[in-house]
């Protein structure tokens, strides 16, 4: 039986925001969520997808860190930068590709989330995912993720030139390895693309929407 790992099926988020409130609860930054709940074309859907720190294998917010300040513990977890060593530049904040770290003025702190950390350790559940109603966020094994779920989980992506694996895995239909999101060029003359043709009453699937590309044989 494989290690208790952390999961995210978006196509489960039901936006109740019961993460968001028990991310609060959390001793090493309570009263604040370090959960971002986004939204999905909020124009035409209540889709939502929580976003949590996908605790890259080699965390780049700790690469670019110019103070040594961001640290990742022996089992791969990647903390929030450490208060003494923080110099505020925000490099972290704007390196992370999943835009996950948030500089927090009031303490003069880069903090994100942590895991859990001090209930991950020792084999108990992320508070998110011990109150997920709908277990979108899930912390178990692969083998149960195999047996109760539909779709592949996958910790690869890649973004333009770089790949990037992370601790944290999320549900994306079988056909899809790894996701790929190409770098847009900023140009003044660059016109977004249009949006696909919708059915009025279509749900919005997110982890459909990460099979654009899908890539087969890595």
């Amino acid at each position: 039986m494989s290690e208790l790992a952390f999961f995210i099926d978006h196509s489960r988020c039901i936006g109740c925001r019961s993460c968001v409130q028990a991310c609060e609860e959390c001793d090493t930054h309570k009263g604040v969520s370090m959960i971002h709940l986004e939204t999905v074309e909020r124009a035409d859907s209540v889709q939502t997808a929580p976003q949590v720190c996908m605790h890259c294998v080699e965390p780049i917010c700790a690469r670019v860190c110019p103070a040594d300040a961001i640290k990742q513990t022996p089992d791969g977890v990647t903390q929030s930068s450490l208060k003494p060593r923080c110099i505020g530049c925000s490099n972290c904040v704007l390196a992370c590709p999943f835009g996950v770290p948030k500089y927090q003025a009031a303490i003069d702190q880069m903090m994100k989330c942590d895991y859990c950390y001090d209930r991950t350790s020792v084999g108990k559940r992320p508070m998110c995912a011990t109150v997920c109603p709908s277990q979108a966020l899930a912390f178990t094994t692969i083998e149960e993720i195999g047996r109760t779920r539909r779709g592949r989980p996958i910790r690869r992506w890649v973004f333009g030139d770089e790949v990037v694996e992370t601790k944290v895995y999320v549900m994306v239909p079988e056909a899809v390895e790894e996701v790929r999101l190409d770098l847009v060029a900023l140009s003044s003359k660059a016109e977004p693309a249009p949006a696909p043709p919708r059915a009025p009453h279509e749900r919005f699937d997110v982890a459909a929407l990460l099979e654009e590309e899908p890539v087969h044989g890595r």
